[in-house]
């Protein structure tokens, strides 16, 4: 077995933040909540589990990195449909920023410096 070609039941997914690796119960216990929970936020469209054949929710690593996010905002007392909406707002500034940052770049190399 190389790194190459991975065996094995993930087979190359180990690395794949966006895998459905966990099963709700195993993503529960993960975070410290409830299954509840994760049918709350996935209720609130804040992440949408994967279904295995069997028709079971599974959930990737960077699902449970979101529901870990909405999950600080329910403790500390936001209602869950106010943590999901801010957990979306945070996760679209993000991508903007991230997307802003590749812009500046791009166009930054476009335009070298004269040379004096």
């Amino acid at each position: 077995m190389t790194a190459e070609t991975p065996t094995g039941p993930l087979g190359g997914h180990l690395d794949d933040d966006d895998y459905p690796a966990y099963t709700m119960g195993r993503a529960a216990a993960m975070l410290g909540t409830t299954q509840g929970f994760l049918r709350a936020i996935g209720d609130a469209r804040l992440i949408t589990p994967l279904r295995s054949e069997g028709g079971h929710r599974r959930y990737s690593r960077y699902q449970l990195r979101i529901a870990a996010r909405a999950r600080e905002l329910v403790d500390q007392g936001t209602p869950i449909e106010s943590a999901c909406r801010i957990v979306i707002l945070e996760d679209q500034l993000e991508e903007a920023q991230r997307l802003n940052a590749e812009y500046r770049n791009v166009a930054g190399s476009a335009n070298p410096p004269a040379a004096t």
